[in-house]
């Protein structure tokens, strides 16, 4: 039902929202203030925050399919790049090269795929969409590669969300997936899950 969709669906990314700012390392230095790695870590969790919120506004503006549609594009662009923003306190951008190399590889395919299909007004956002996207999930596997603790359940959601964009942009503009909105939310939260759980769990001074 339409209704339940539009309180369930904001509400589902809100609880999500609620376990990470559970989360997070808080270390105590003079007077309280976070220093070395633990402000390090408090960047993170926030830029993560910062992302959930802005997919929260993603997923508001996609509960309407057609009028929305870009402005939450652009939403979700901006909560990669908050994404981005985090991950790159813990290592810089790239560090190992062919995370960035698979992924855009598997961009270019599903561009290539999809592409057709893309409405001209479309193309540059789409475009600089995927660019976001790819650099978020390959700078996630980047984390994990680097040995960084629960850098495999980032990875995981990084590619989560791939997959979940691929799935929805392919049922937008490729042709309707059976059960589409079941396979593309589940992945969706799966992925949000798990990049909200790359937060260490919180500790008191």
């Amino acid at each position: 039902m339409p209704v339940l969709n539009f309180i369930f669906k904001p509400l589902a990314t809100l609880c999500v929202i609620a376990y990470a700012a559970g989360r997070g390392a808080v270390t105590g230095g003079a007077g309280g203030a976070e220093v070395g790695p633990a402000a390090a870590d408090a960047r993170a969790r926030r830029w993560v925050l910062v992302g959930l919120w802005l997919s929260l506004a993603g997923d508001v503006a996609l509960l309407w399919p057609k009028e929305g549609f870009l402005p939450g594009l652009v939403a979700f662009l901006l909560a990669h790049l908050a994404y981005l923003v985090a991950f790159t306190r813990r290592h810089r951008l790239a560090a190992w090269w062919p995370a960035f190399a698979a992924y855009a590889l598997a961009a270019g395919l599903i561009l290539w795929r999809l592409w057709p299909g893309v409405p001209t007004g479309l193309q540059a956002p789409v475009l600089a969409y995927v660019a976001c996207l790819a650099s978020m999930a390959a700078q996630a596997a980047v984390l994990w590669r680097r040995g960084e603790p629960r850098g495999l359940v980032l990875a995981v959601g990084g590619a989560l969300f791939v997959v979940s964009d691929a799935l929805l942009a392919t049922n937008k503009f490729a042709g309707p997936l059976p059960l589409a909105s079941l396979w593309i939310l589940a992945s969706y939260w799966a992925a949000q899950w798990c990049i909200a759980s790359w937060l260490a769990p919180r500790r008191r001074p």
